[in-house]
């Protein structure tokens, strides 16, 4: 499997700079990962690599690394709980991919399109089969509940996403309720982990849940936001998709309650049409302009990253709990 390296992806120097300084760690942690992938089956070994392989920044199981240094966690158990959180983000974006039938991930062909639906579904399994494995072996009931809980909040986040698909009148507390189980929840428990294996008091065990949760609602804000207003070549990820695919995201959300008459008919007959393309996109992208969305999209992700660095005021100020501010501010501001 390929190791990520800091050339490949875009990066700036708040977050060369956490990279660094957890890359010995996360080498540990993709050395755990390549051994929990050793199989017979070609098909485990060649898909698992693909994915966990193509880039991606591995924010989550940075989170355990890094929240474990600011509990100041002198073990070695965090390792192979960040894998455990690799994995399990892992399986979710296998599943994902075959839910919305997409084509490319990071620029990249996704697993279902090159070696089908059926296998994709069934290696996502095995990796969260593969997580509780390590999770039964490192022995912490609290550890197997906090992922156990995770695990079920994420599927049931993806059912009521589904649910919302092509329904014009999901509101913004719904969408926000969609990313809290889907996204936010496993940043949570990325730094419930090292707090529960730090064994830090409960005040500052409740700072890093709410830390992740926080975080995770910005990010995946952003993310959402810059399907609609990034460009491909920078983002490595196919820009509508959202649109295409009826899902009920914040620009849209905003831009169907503010837009005119004239204008919520048209998304209304789009959406009913359910045959979005790209001329549909470039429609509704451009009149977006008209209503501030991306402006607020940006607004309200940097509202909850506010709430995220906030709520680390419960540990003292030092190096450790600088950069974990640093990397908020470089998720809520990154253009991929």
């Amino acid at each position: 499997m390929k190791i990520v390296k800091l050339k490949d992806f875009k990066i700036n120097d708040s977050f060369e700079e956490f990279y660094n300084w957890l890359q010995k760690d996360l080498n540990q942690v993709n050395k755990i990962i390549l051994e929990s992938l050793e199989t017979d089956s070609s098909l485990i070994t060649e898909l698992s690599n693909h994915i966990i392989g193509s880039g991606g920044k591995r924010i989550r199981p940075l989170l355990t690394l890094a929240t474990a240094r600011l509990c100041h966690y002198s073990g070695n158990r965090h390792l192979t709980l960040a894998s455990v959180i690799e994995f399990i983000h892992t399986a979710t974006l296998l599943h994902d991919d075959v839910v919305d039938g997409s084509k490319k991930r990071r620029g990249k062909k996704t697993a279902n399109f090159i070696w089908g639906n059926k296998s994709s579904i069934l290696v996502g399994d095995f990796l969260l089969s593969k997580a509780f494995k390590i999770l039964i072996n490192d022995g912490s009931l609290k550890c197997i509940d906090i992922v156990s809980n995770v695990s079920e909040k994420i599927s049931f986040g993806e059912v009521k996403q589904l649910m919302s698909i092509g329904k014009l009148n999901v509101s913004e507390s719904d969408y926000l309720e969609i990313i809290g189980f889907k996204t936010a929840e496993l940043f949570s428990a990325a730094c419930q982990l090292s707090s529960e294996i730090s064994e830090i008091d409960f005040t500052k065990k409740k700072s890093l849940k709410d830390f992740g949760y926080f975080l995770g609602i910005a990010y995946q804000i952003i993310d959402d936001t810059l399907d609609y207003f990034s460009e491909e070549k920078i983002s490595g990820k196919e820009i509508g998709n959202d649109f295409k695919e009826n899902k009920m995201t914040l620009p849209l959300i905003l831009f169907f309650k503010r837009g005119n008459k004239k204008e919520k008919n048209l998304i209304q007959h789009m959406v009913q049409n359910k045959k979005l393309n790209d001329s549909d996109f470039n429609w509704v992208s451009e009149k977006m302009k008209n209503y501030d969305i991306l402006d607020d999209c940006l607004q309200k992700a940097r509202h909850f990253s506010i709430m995220a660095k906030d709520s680390l005021g419960t540990f003292p100020d030092n190096e450790e709990k600088r950069k974990l501010i640093n990397l908020v501010n470089f998720l809520t501001h990154r253009k991929n």
